[in-house]
């Protein structure tokens, strides 16, 4: 179970049917979502949710299939109320095509029909016996495109068009000349597994940087609040020499020191912020990638590539900002000036 814990909704981490992913890449469940709506953020990494609703028109339909297909697994290796899905006697095998139950009489049947589709059945047995990991990969050879042309809804998809963008099966390719050129779906899922690793790869290269920055500024954090405590005790051990005349200006001092510190503290907090949503978001884009390479069917593939695509762009363009790049003073050269003179 604890491989597949990706699958949970990151706000509650409880399994949903309704699972929907983020620009940020971050994957919540319908009930999280509404209790965030009227902060209109990810609550993972505050990045902003573009929806006014509050809900990402967007199905993670990765998660929410290997959900059901471990579901059928779960039922398996427990073997409660195994049945036939024809005649409802006790199930013997699995078809992995036709995702269902059959017993040893309509297994037979099953294969003689079927011999030439090339459905493979497996005995429940020898599936209890495997891992889910077995399970999930016979699932995934199974899980074909079908053509959207409704009159040809039984027919594969095979073919994909360079100039709609749009997957079609054979009939639908060679009845409308206006589709072209065309390639091989395999080879077209194939390349769009390998654009999102190339744009992952490259964005493990960008993420050491933003790691660096986030360090740094976790390090000023630590020397801006040592850096108050010793500008507070020496102003204090000063103004306690003087007479009351000048006790004014003490306080004025103090004054000035918590005023930058918390501006200080206001600037890095919201530095941090950032960095580290973009430091989440590309975490939840590098485990989305590595799962779409090791479970997702074709049909996963092809309905949510452009949208991953699109959000790890939108990551790929982002500028570091550095901490000297920052324009706002963050010490306390003021008070020291003015202590000295006083």
């Amino acid at each position: 179970e604890d491989d597949f814990q990706f699958i949970l909704c990151e706000g509650c981490q409880q399994e949903s049917p309704n699972l929907k992913l983020l620009t940020c890449l971050h994957t919540l469940c319908l009930s999280c979502l509404n209790k965030n709506k009227l902060i209109g953020q990810c609550p993972v990494c505050q990045t902003a949710i573009p929806q006014a609703s509050g809900i990402p028109n967007k199905d993670n339909v990765l998660f929410t299939n290997l959900q059901a297909r471990l579901k059928v697994y779960k039922k398996i290796v427990d073997g409660i109320d195994l049945f036939c899905d024809n005649c409802k006697k006790a199930s013997e095998f699995w078809c992995f095509e036709c995702g269902e139950f059959l017993c040893t009489k309509c297994f037979e049947a099953h294969q003689q029909y079927l011999k030439r589709e090339r459905h493979k059945a497996n005995k429940v047995m020898d599936i209890r016996a495997g891992s889910a990991k077995d399970f999930l990969e016979g699932t995934r050879r199974t899980g074909n495109l079908s053509c959207t042309n409704p009159t040809h809804k039984s027919e594969t998809v095979s073919v994909y068009c360079k100039k709609c963008c749009k997957p079609m099966c054979c009939i639908c390719a060679l009845l409308d000349s206006q589709h072209a050129p065309f390639c091989d779906i395999r080879s077209e899922t194939q390349r769009r597994q390998e654009e999102l690793s190339a744009i992952n790869q490259e964005l493990q290269q960008k993420r050491s940087s933003f790691e660096a920055t986030y360090t740094v500024l976790q390090d000023e954090a630590v020397w801006l609040e040592q850096a108050q405590r010793e500008m507070r005790e020496l102003i204090r051990q000063r103004a306690e020499q003087l007479v009351q005349l000048i006790r004014r200006e003490e306080e004025e001092l103090l004054g000035l020191v918590e005023a930058r510190e918390e501006q200080g503290r206001r600037e890095l907090a919201k530095e941090l912020q950032h960095v580290e949503g973009v430091l989440r978001r590309m975490e939840a884009g590098e485990r989305l990638v590595e799962k779409m390479g090791l479970y997702a069917t074709e049909q996963e593939v092809m309905d949510m590539q452009p949208f991953i695509k699109d959000s790890l762009e939108e990551l790929r363009r982002l500028r570091l900002v550095m901490a000297e790049d920052q324009a706002q003073p963050r010490n306390f050269a003021e008070c020291r000036a003015r202590l000295q003179a006083l």
